[in-house]
């Protein structure tokens, strides 16, 4: 066999006949092959820049320890009812058995607030997984002013497939007392609503369990409904006129996720970055409400609230607050494999409506930076004024796991300059938001999921506490999650296709609870070790209060199969604070004795050398945390000197006020109406 000719270049001559170089190899033309090389270099050198920049130098033992010493806690154990299971998984649908502890790995939930009437949040409501109960129990330390108890949702009907994922107080027939909004996979959510005479104490039988969504008789006592499968909500008075409305987020579509023998029409989601499949929003409008012995609460659905192109997404944390001066409450959506959502509120009295709106993209702004277009994995959000400008920033959770799937937190900046230019913003479809995270050191946590952002030690600067960990066993099948992740999309929406997360696998099992605080420099460190929070078990939900009126911020954690925990502020500083309790009066009360929380009223605080803070009263949002009804600010170093106070809140009638007051440091109960007025505490 003869040996090969030179191979030859069909462009090396014009006339198309190849002229070998000398030697018989092909000539080399450096200048080409850099230019066709330009653009992998530049995806290389931008990677690696923003790799530089998110892996900023941590902080020193010594800084650690420094910024730690503000902090103290301890941790005391909640009180359960006795007698409850302890179990590790949940049943689940036969499509979803070999992925079961992936689909048993969210439900445990928190919420502190004032249950009995008593003027301080020490009462707790909480989902237990282990047992799948709702639980109500006195914050520790509160005295034993009643017994542990499971809400019991009889005579409403439930099924096998029915679990509690969430607990939000609040007053939804505004009578004066607080009930229980309570919601699940496997049905509608449920309102208990509290009775006006409850002889003995708090227990179960001071509920009235009421759905939220009315629904047919059962004729044998199972749940026969729509099988919503939620794991968010959100309540706020979205179309102003003095009602609480609550926003309903499903995560997997409706159906019998968690039921052994329900049909096997179960999917997933059909994409890891744009997942448009998931259960979906339900926005209810309060519409009517009576009290007494037999309280009713009314709700109607408005369909057309969301576009539906917006609100299909696998939802895990929703939250609102008003950022344009209306006081008609934006919502945010952090959906999980995909696109969250800023949605600006355009309701009127008697109609709910959204629009959809997008962050701006920079030239170095990589996609998934930019807000309404990100692909990564939203599991909560927390609207707070971070950084004392006097606007809502907002903190949200991701998936960012070191050698797993590692996103990026989302911290938004706002932009916007005033509540006028917010909403010329908002009203152009553009979200006036900023992806800051890395530049304030606070990009990667784990697998975060619940996040609220609260001042601690009363210094004027907020921390974040932010909940991690996703499913723990012995076996780390993050190799098996990462080759799903880079499987094509067309995979995933058959359950069948994804790999085994059964009892003894771990994935991201024992990451630990974040504490994010506030470092010399304006960045944070997440000091959770020096404090003794890393508790190396997933937490889902995080509740926050003041509950012991003692001027400090207590949190309680809820751990995902595991017993849920409650840290006392041991050190709120110097005690200089100024904390609000702000309150309509009840509806159809006459005496003024009863009062109900003031859904969204937002109070501006101003120190004497004109820093200033931004805070509401919030209704209820995030993942499965709920923060107490009280506004508080820390004052650091000017407890001492006058502050004012500006409050917007709409009353019953939704008409919108302003007012402001001056305020001395400590607790101040308010009555607003048409005007603010000081009224002694409950």
């Amino acid at each position: 066999m003869s040996a090969p000719g030179p191979v030859s270049s069909p462009k090396s001559r014009r006339d198309g006949h190849a002229r070998p170089r000398e030697g018989g190899t092909l000539p080399t033309r450096p200048a080409g092959l850099v230019r066709r090389l330009l653009p992998s270099i530049f995806v290389l050198v931008l990677v690696g820049a923003l790799y530089v920049v998110a892996r900023a130098p941590s902080a020193s033992a010594e800084d650690r320890a420094a910024i730690a010493s503000r902090y103290q806690f301890t941790e005391l154990p909640i009180a359960l009812p006795p007698g409850l299971t302890h179990r590790t998984v949940r049943p689940v649908n036969s499509d979803y058995e070999h992925i079961r502890s992936w689909v048993s790995s969210v439900g445990a939930a928190i919420a502190v607030n004032d249950l009995t009437g008593a003027g301080v949040a020490q009462d707790l409501c909480l989902v237990d997984t282990r047992s799948d109960s709702v639980v109500v129990t006195p914050v520790p330390g509160t005295g034993d002013r009643y017994q542990p108890f499971v809400l019991d949702p009889a005579p409403l009907p439930t099924g096998p497939g029915v679990a509690p994922m969430g607990c939000n107080p609040g007053d939804f027939n505004q009578d004066g007392r607080m009930d229980l909004l309570t919601y699940y996979w496997g049905r509608t959510p449920i309102l208990f609503l509290n009775k006006q005479s409850t002889p003995g104490g708090l227990s179960t039988a001071s509920y009235r369990p009421t759905e939220l969504v009315p629904q047919a008789p059962s004729p044998d006592g199972t749940y026969h409904g729509p099988l919503w499968n939620t794991n968010a909500v959100a309540v706020a008075d979205f179309d102003g006129d003095g009602g609480p409305d609550i926003g309903v987020f499903n995560y997997f579509p409706d159906s019998g996720v968690l039921d052994p023998d329900s049909p096997a029409n179960v999917e997933m989601n059909h994409s890891m970055s744009r997942a448009e499949n998931g259960g979906g929003a339900h926005i209810l409008r309060w519409t009517a409400a009576t009290g007494g012995d037999q309280p009713t609460a009314s709700y109607q659905e408005q369909p057309a609230a969301i576009d539906p192109k917006l609100a299909t997404g696998w939802t895990l944390g929703s939250a609102s607050a008003d950022l344009d001066g209306d006081l008609l409450p934006e919502l945010y959506l952090a959906n999980d494999f995909g696109h969250d959502h800023l949605l600006h509120n355009v309701s009127t009295n008697g109609r709910i409506k959204f629009a959809g709106t997008t962050g701006r993209r920079g030239v170095a702004t990589p996609k998934s930076m930019v807000l309404g277009q990100d692909s990564f994995k939203g599991m909560s959000v927390d609207f707070g004024d971070l950084t004392g400008t006097g606007r809502f920033d907002m903190f949200v959770s991701n998936i960012t796991t070191s050698w797993g799937i590692e996103e990026s937190n989302f911290l938004w900046k706002n932009t916007s300059t005033s509540a006028g230019d917010a909403a010329a913003k908002l009203r152009a479809g553009v979200a006036p938001f900023d992806q800051k995270a890395a530049d304030y050191h606070m990009a990667f946590t784990g697998w975060g999921w619940d996040t609220k952002m609260a001042d601690f030690d009363n210094s004027g600067h907020p921390a974040v506490v932010q909940a991690a960990g996703f499913v723990k066993g012995d076996i780390n099948r993050w190799p098996w999650l990462q080759e799903l992740a880079m499987s094509n999309d067309l995979m995933l929406q058959n359950p069948g296709m994804w790999p085994h997360a059964e009892p003894g696998d771990d994935i991201s099992g024992h990451e630990a609870l974040a504490f994010w605080a506030r470092d010399r420099d304006g960045k944070y460190v997440n000091v959770s070790s020096e404090l003794g929070l890393a508790v190396p078990v997933p937490t889902r939900g995080v509740a926050v209060g003041d509950t012991n009126g003692d001027g400090g911020q207590d949190f309680a954690v809820a751990r995902q199969w595991d017993s849920p925990a409650y840290y006392r502020n041991d050190n709120p500083g110097q005690g200089a604070f100024v904390g609000l309790r702000l309150h309509r009066p009840a509806r159809g009360d006459a005496t003024g004795a009863a009062t109900t929380p003031a859904y969204g009223a937002q109070v501006r605080l101003t120190t004497a050398d004109g820093r200033t803070q931004l805070a509401q009263l919030d209704g209820g949002g995030g993942h499965s945390g709920r923060r107490s009804f009280d506004v508080f600010f820390g004052l650091g170093s000017h407890g001492d000197q006058p502050v004012k106070a500006e409050i917007s809140w709409r009353d019953l009638d939704g008409g919108r006020h302003v007012q402001t007051l001056d305020v001395t440091p400590g607790w101040h109960d308010l009555m607003l109406t048409g005007q603010a007025t000081e009224v002694p505490a409950r």
